[in-house]
């Protein structure tokens, strides 16, 4: 990709590291230090500094960019408002990037899992198609235990007999699912075999909710593989995986 001649201010701090960047036709000045909780610090004096270096007014600015996350909540709140406040100063427009998308772009690779600590056990993770100065989401942005990262080149390798879908209490869209990139030949996509198995029944803590999730996941695959479902399934049985095949995998899916 081919960006045309422009003056770009970027800010990016949702991650312990602070980063402040002019892009000027192809030329970057920045600066960049791991220093947590001096973000608010050091953002604004940062960014009169590599303008100065470049030898140019704020005024000369064409857009502000800045790092959308996902990241920390406060670390992303506070590189929007600083973004917000310098373009309305300027008036100038604001264009909003994905910070897993600039890390995939360091890789120096064709196909990129980018992904980024999310405190208690989880990341945020994606997979891009980096191509001439280019990062292309090939799946959604996420939070998810890093064992739990599913490539969608590995769904189309294991060639599953059924989907399992959730999205944190919003409706599942199988066309979402059925559109995506060599899936449409998957026994899963081919045979109709797509289920929504509601968070609420995975996801709430207590014993009701497990045990209401594990009868769920049973009747599917059940009535998928053709099996008697046992309705004397214990009510607080903890699920241990017990009624997934290796011929199924489930997967978190974001709706349009």
């Amino acid at each position: 990709m081919t960006l045309p001649a422009m003056k770009l201010l970027a800010f990016e701090t949702a991650t312990e590291a602070c980063s402040v960047a002019v892009w000027i036709d192809g030329e970057v000045i920045e600066r960049f230090e791991i220093a947590p909780r001096r973000h608010a610090e050091l953002a604004l004096p940062w960014a009169d500094a590599v303008l100065a270096e470049a030898g140019i007014a704020k005024s000369a600015i064409d857009a502000i960019a800045v790092g959308r996350g996902p990241g920390a909540f406060t670390g992303v709140r506070l590189a929007i408002a600083v973004a917000q406040g310098v373009a309305l100063a300027l008036d100038r427009p604001i264009v909003p990037v994905s910070t897993l998308a600039a890390l995939a772009l360091q890789g120096g690779a064709p196909r990129v899992l980018a992904a980024i600590d999310a405190r208690m056990g989880e990341v945020y993770a994606a997979a891009f198609r980096c191509d001439n100065g280019d990062a292309v989401l090939r799946d959604a942005e996420r939070v998810v235990a890093p064992d739990r990262v599913v490539l969608p080149d590995q769904v189309r390798h294991e060639r599953p007999d059924v989907i399992l879908a959730s999205w944190c209490g919003k409706k599942v869209r199988k066309a979402t699912i059925t559109g995506r990139p060599g899936w449409g030949d998957l026994p899963a996509v081919r045979d109709g075999r797509i289920y929504e198995v509601k968070s609420t029944y995975i996801l709430q803590p207590g014993p009701a909710s497990l045990t209401e999730g594990v009868r769920q996941l049973h009747t599917l695959l059940a009535r998928v593989h053709g099996l008697e479902i046992d309705p004397a399934l214990a009510p607080h049985e903890p699920f241990d995986g017990s009624f997934a095949t290796k011929d199924t995998m489930d997967i978190n899916v974001r709706p349009d």
